[in-house]
């Protein structure tokens, strides 16, 4: 058996720590703001383009901006406009969904009718708080993060592809 270097922390738990710090990390939040806004921006940028605007720099602007990515080329970015709008609503919608199932589960008590005699974990209330807290919100607190880190690879590739 061998064992960790003195100082150091063992693999697995460093992975826990990973997963547990992700939701709290300026990079999970950069993800989450494009993933909401490049749906309106591809939706403007799609008269900006017909007219002959810089719709093509204006998305790129937003992918260097939020994603930390220097996309290089002159694509004009009506093609990226078109074609990204689909994904760009559907990632903006599981994001936006994602997102206010955690503050709505750890804050379960508090919503309007609220039975917990016939919610999951009920039939008692601190079984169905309990239930709601744990799955609902830090269940998606954990796992937002890792599926806007996804979201975000598809919509860079799709940028990268289209913009560069």
């Amino acid at each position: 058996m061998t064992t960790a270097p003195v100082g150091t922390t063992p693999t697995p738990l460093r992975g826990i720590r990973r997963v547990v710090r992700e939701p709290f990390t300026a990079a999970a939040w950069r993800r989450a703001a494009y993933a909401v806004l490049a749906f309106p921006l591809c939706l403007l940028c799609i008269p900006l383009a017909l007219v002959g605007g810089p719709a093509g720099r204006v998305q790129r602007a937003l992918v260097r901006r939020l994603l930390g990515v220097e996309l290089r080329g002159r694509r004009r970015g009506l093609a990226h406009a078109l074609l990204a709008t689909p994904v760009n609503l559907l990632v903006m919608m599981v994001t936006l969904y994602g997102w206010s199932i955690v503050p709505m589960n750890l804050g379960w008590p508090l919503r309007a009718g609220s039975d917990y005699s016939t919610a999951w974990g009920g039939p008692t209330y601190i079984g169905a708080y309990a239930f709601h807290a744990v799955f609902g919100g830090l269940g998606f607190l954990l796992l937002m993060p890792w599926l806007g880190r996804a979201m975000a690879a598809l919509q860079l590739r799709i940028a990268r592809l289209l913009l560069s």
